[in-house]
């Protein structure tokens, strides 16, 4: 969501200042402002361009915890495969072109993970764990036709001459089987699963692996080459474009290491070669197996997927990624184009060039397991949890409706024009609006009231508020054209309101504010706490609400809290009023800080108030700025010292008594000190040992030093930090 302002134009192009209160501009343009909103039957491209999604319509519900393979036969018939890790059987199921269902057949173990069909339209499933390869009869007899020895089976392709190629682990190995069901291993990945698998134009097998996340080419000699070495653990899918190029997806992270966007690649390294079929294979040493791929969906794997684009060259460059959907499929429409089926999200994306995308379908399901290319276009699509067949395109929807997230204007206000961006192709677009003063939408808010359109232009007819939200409805054209909407912004004027101010607060007597320049600076401060908590001695640490003043003997200073909810600029009046007063005296006017001191020295003694009124009038033209006032609690100026009375020294019993009484106006006696003979200041304590009151009685017992004359000084301190000074001579 951007939120933008715009500056308007004086006359001889003099630009008027940005000020809070004025038009703003609501849009949505990229991808990620869509991510909140509500998408039906509307695809989002990764450049934010909005148009209608395919169709994309369930025709079958295989009431099984997940389907894992999909493939369609020559007539159009549609098998679907899966099971659930706790089940007893994999379940095999055709759907006709007509839509009609049945069960196929039943397979000894948990899941189906590959389905191939020969060109006799006869069907393998491949089931895992512990799997085999089951040929079924049109019957719905299943046979065996091939048992790899292997733990998984994850991915079987035909080539033209009508082999079986199995991609299994936990061994890495790809066998090829005869036409009569007769085969051994032909090639050893190296790594423990033979995750994927496809074949290229040129009958060379594409293999993607799992735990290194390799991408292999496998001549069909057996040998094989390294095309791309992945940062991701695991290649889940493999598929070869028209133009040759391969494109990839790995998933699950290995090491910290990733792949930049557009980055030369390291030459292709070859693995060992597994001899022909036919002869015995010499023995290879293979890594330690690795942990099987989860058969059930895991969403707990971390680092997202990437999708690689491997050109007919042989160069790797990534065209995608998304740090939360999880690609478990990819097929090539007929455009030429990848699809990439994925889940946490149920998502399918269209990648349109190495930079572009577009989201395309977001399922009920959180999991979309894979897809297969129809031949009469579009695709058949599976999902897990529950397992469903579903039928993506090639014809887009009729209608489709993006609702927007609420926004949130900051306060009430008036709504203006709306404006779309994009080509309309013979379809309609329709612009719905509704707004409320609840964060979200629901009862209570306006009904939605339909924006007329003039050349991609309308106005908002809902009513004033602080809430908006936006409904857009795409049509297409009679011949199945999608319009196109590439920027959605609406125009808004908060109310202007009121500044706000929340307290204020007398600083501690004696300190000033420092001024802008750091060369004022003083090494004696004092560090205040954020307003409400009061300063306890001469320094605290604080939060960054905190602010630092300077010694100044005679300064008195406050601050204020203060707001503006229009983001508003505000200045300030300071007043000034002493008790018994009547009319507020100007101290101070067009002050931007929040904060104030000056010298009280030129202020006779006694109790004040301040008044602070804030203008937000450097935000609004002249006549609608608004103000608010606020007056102060009373605090004391005093700049009188006490005053010492009664001072007298005697001798008696051999020591030396000082009496004197300190008596202030205004002020509680803070602190008593004596020196003897010009020496230390040392601390006096008053008869009532508590230091609160304005007038304090003391008595000194001192002891004499020598027989000769003895002087004794007395300084007395207010909490204004005023002194005064007498002092006493003993003989």
């Amino acid at each position: 969501m951007k939120h933008r302002t715009r500056l308007t134009l004086a006359s001889f192009g003099l630009a008027i200042t940005c000020t809070a209160v004025e038009t703003k501009f609501w849009q949505h343009y990229e991808a990620t402002d869509y991510e909140k909103a509500t998408l039906q039957k509307v695809a989002v491209r990764s450049d934010g361009r909005l148009s209608l999604a395919p169709v994309f319509r369930q025709i079958f519900d295989a009431s099984t915890a997940y389907l894992w393979a999909v493939a369609e036969d020559s007539k159009g018939n549609v098998y679907v495969g899966g099971g659930a890790p706790s089940a007893t059987v994999a379940k095999l199921f055709q759907v006709d072109p007509a839509g009609n269902s049945k069960l196929v057949a039943e397979l000894p173990g948990l899941e189906i993970h590959a389905i191939a069909i020969d060109p006799k339209d006869r069907v393998y499933a491949a089931t895992s764990p512990d799997g085999k390869v089951y040929r079924i009869a049109g019957s719905g007899k299943a046979e065996v036709f091939y048992d790899p020895k292997a733990k998984y089976i994850w991915a079987m392709a035909f080539n033209r001459q009508g082999e079986l190629f199995v991609a299994t682990g936990d061994q890495g190995e790809v066998h090829r089987v005869d036409t009569s069901g007769q085969g051994r291993v032909f090639f050893v990945c190296d790594e423990s699963h033979a995750r994927s698998l496809t074949l290229d134009r040129h009958e060379n097998l594409i293999v993607g692996t799992e735990p290194g996340g390799l991408v292999i080419r496998v001549s069909p000699a057996g040998e094989g080459f390294v095309l791309y070495q992945s940062s991701k653990r695991e290649i889940t899918a493999v598929a070869v474009a028209p133009d040759g190029s391969i494109y990839a997806a790995g998933v699950g992270n290995k090491a910290p290491a990733t792949l930049p966007a557009v980055a030369p690649q390291p030459a292709p390294t070859p693995i060992p070669v597994n001899p022909p079929v036919g002869q015995t294979p010499t023995p290879v040493s293979r890594p330690a197996a690795a942990a099987p791929p989860t058969l059930a969906p895991a969403p707990t794997i971390s680092g997202g997927s990437e999708v690689y684009r491997i050109d007919s060259e042989g160069s790797p460059r990534r065209v995608w990624q998304n740090a939360n959907d999880l690609v478990y499929s990819i097929g090539i429409d007929s455009s030429g184009m990848p699809l990439i089926a994925t889940g946490n999200r149920g998502r399918i994306y269209r990648l349109d060039s190495d930079r572009l995308s577009t989201l395309l379908v977001s399922a009920t399901s959180a999991q979309i397991t894979g897809l297969a290319l129809s031949k009469n276009g579009g695709a058949h699509v599976i999902t897990g949890n529950i397992g469903k067949l579903y039928r993506m395109g090639p014809e887009l929807e009729r209608e489709g409706v993006l609702e927007s997230e609420a926004l949130d204007a900051g306060g009430f206000s008036y709504w203006g024009r709306i404006r779309l961006e994009g080509e309309i192709r013979g379809g309609s677009l329709l612009v719905e609006t509704r707004s409320g003063n609840l964060d979200r939408p629901q009862r209570n808010w306006s009904a939605w009231a339909t924006a007329s359109l003039n050349s991609f232009v309308g106005r908002v007819a809902s009513p004033a508020a602080r809430f908006l939200q936006y409904r857009l409805k795409l049509t297409a054209s009679s011949d199945g054209q999608s319009p196109e909407v590439s920027l959605i912004e609406i125009a808004y004027l908060m109310k202007n309101v009121a500044p706000v101010i929340e307290a204020i607060e007398a600083t501690p007597a004696n300190y000033r504010f420092p001024a802008s320049s750091p060369a004022l600076a003083s090494s004696s401060t004092l560090t205040l706490p954020p307003i409400g908590q009061r300063p306890r001695g001469s320094a605290v640490s604080v939060d960054s609400s905190s602010t630092t003043m300077n010694y100044a003997k005679g300064y008195v200073g406050a601050r204020w809290k203060a707001y503006d909810d229009n983001g508003d600029p505000l200045v300030f009046k300071l007043e000034i009023r002493g008790a018994g007063e009547r009319d507020w005296k100007l101290l101070k006017n067009e002050l931007k800080e929040r904060h104030y001191s000056w010298d009280s020295t030129a202020f006779a003694d006694g109790e004040y108030q301040l008044r602070i009124t804030a203008s937000d009038a450097p935000g609004n033209p002249p006549g609608q700025a608004l103000t608010t006032q606020l007056e102060s609690d009373r605090f004391l100026i005093d700049n009188t010292p006490p005053v010492i009375t009664g001072l007298t020294a005697s001798i008696e019993r051999g020591k030396i008594i000082v009496r004197w009484k300190a008596k202030d106006a205004r002020s509680v006696i803070e602190k008593a000190e004596y020196s003897m003979n010009g020496g230390e200041w040392l601390v006096a304590q008053p008869t009532g040992r508590l230091s609160d009151s304005l007038e304090l009685d003391f008595v000194l017992e001192l002891d004499r030093q020598g027989q000769g004359e003895t002087t004794i000084a007395v300084r007395v301190t207010d909490e204004f930090e005023n002194q005064t000074v007498d002092k006493v001579t003993i003989r």
